[in-house]
């Protein structure tokens, strides 16, 4: 969760935007594990704040619920993001916009962005689709299409629509490209209140499509990855002055690239943790490594509903352990669209609860024996020293009394 700051000089767009005087809902489809932003366009000049409605699909108008308190502000703990399955926990507001993170199946609904009193401005129909699927190849099959149909016959037909392959998600070492494909229905027969840019269709798990139609049969999700590779730009050149400084005090290029904001993070052991890459948007590529080691999707990625790696890279790009341990501790680095901007200095420490006591710790023992080791060394050296003192007292005790 970042801090946002308003714009001073920008022009206010609320005064000319016109909200529509009839609710529509508009239909938005993502993949789960995304982190998805609702923007709230449009409120009469009057309303101060805005309260954020949600409806699951196929529910009545008195099911809905408030997002948010009367004065549209909604606290919630950073820690629990990532973890948490609730979706009041997962939520935060940001200039009138709903922030929803790590989107799950279990948030599609209808998301109504309104007043204290009910009055309601905006509305979207939310559809988050699991990934069912996951493929990786080594060069794009020229047969495939963009969108994929099936044979179902009428009244309705659903295809899987392919988005355009990402960038490379990273330069200099091997990386990989991405693209995503959601389930769409394509129907004359939709619900007229679900706002499309096309008319007859709309995503599968969408509120327009008529409960007449049954459940439907949809392949889900998928996503797509193959390798790639792309040559780093040369940096401009940088004063030789300027890099010796930077080399003497410990800042050089390969300590830090130029423009890599440097991040601190300490999580406890034995527990989930997920970290997103900072600025990340749902259809931006994005890339990890550990120190230099690419971290990739060949080797880090936990097919539905089977068994993966511990460290993995869920499809919202966020890297998952499952468990964190302490050797997970070090320096990460994520990529944006072919560019590195963030480096993770995580600290993975171990804590010792209720349910966990000293002598189950497994570190217990080995620092046990080192201390008696020590323990022993040093009576040793002590009972040493001791003995070649009274040596060479017992010595010039003999000599004094030889003289005598």
């Amino acid at each position: 969760m970042w801090c946002y700051e308003a714009p001073e000089d920008e022009e206010d767009v609320f005064a000319h935007t016109a909200c529509p005087a009839f609710l529509t809902f508009v239909n938005a489809a993502y993949v789960s594990g995304t982190t998805v932003e609702l923007p709230c366009p449009c409120k009469p000049q009057e309303v101060q704040t805005v309260v954020w409605f949600y409806r699951k699909h196929m529910s009545s108008s008195e099911q809905t619920q408030a997002l948010t308190d009367d004065h549209g502000l909604k606290v919630v703990n950073p820690g629990s993001v990532p973890h948490s399955a609730d979706l009041k926990s997962r939520f935060s507001i940001r200039m009138f916009s709903l922030i929803i993170y790590r989107t799950s199946p279990a948030d599609s609904g209808v998301y109504i962005c309104g007043s204290e009193h009910r009055d309601f401005f905006y509305a979207y129909d939310l559809d988050v689709q699991g990934a069912r699927k996951i493929t990786f190849a080594d060069s794009p099959k020229k047969r495939r299409k963009h969108q994929r149909e099936s044979k179902a016959e009428p009244p309705y037909r659903t295809f899987t629509s392919f988005q355009a392959w990402s960038v490379c998600d990273r330069c200099g070492p091997p990386g990989e490209r991405v693209r995503v494909g959601l389930c769409y229905v394509r129907s004359p027969y939709l619900h007229v209140r679900y706002r499309r840019a096309n008319q007859t269709v709309v995503s599968c798990g969408s509120g327009a499509v008529l409960r007449v139609f049954g459940p439907i049969g949809g392949e889900g999700a998928s996503l797509e990855v193959k390798k790639c590779e792309e040559v780093c730009p040369s940096p401009p050149p940088t004063p030789s002055k300027v890099a010796s400084l930077m080399a003497f005090l410990g800042y050089g290029s390969a300590s830090r690239p130029v423009g890599v904001k440097v991040y601190y993070l300490n999580h406890r052991a034995d527990t989930l943790l997920t970290m997103g890459c900072p600025g990340a948007e749902p259809n931006m590529a994005v890339a990890w490594d550990r120190g230099d080691a690419p971290i990739l999707r060949w080797e880090h990625t936990v097919q539905p509903g089977g068994e993966g790696p511990r460290i993995s890279i869920d499809t919202g790009h966020h890297l998952v352990f499952n468990l964190a341990q302490m050797n997970d501790s070090g320096e990460y680095f994520c990529w944006l669209e072919g560019k590195r901007v963030a480096q993770i200095r995580l600290l993975v420490y171990s804590h010792l609860g209720r349910s966990q006591s000293v002598l189950s710790h497994p570190d217990f023992y080995p620092a046990l024996k080192t201390v008696l080791w020590a323990y022993a060394g040093m009576t040793v050296t002590f009972l040493l020293v001791l003995v070649i003192k009274a040596a060479f007292q017992t010595l010039r005790d003999m000599q004094e009394t030889h003289q005598d």
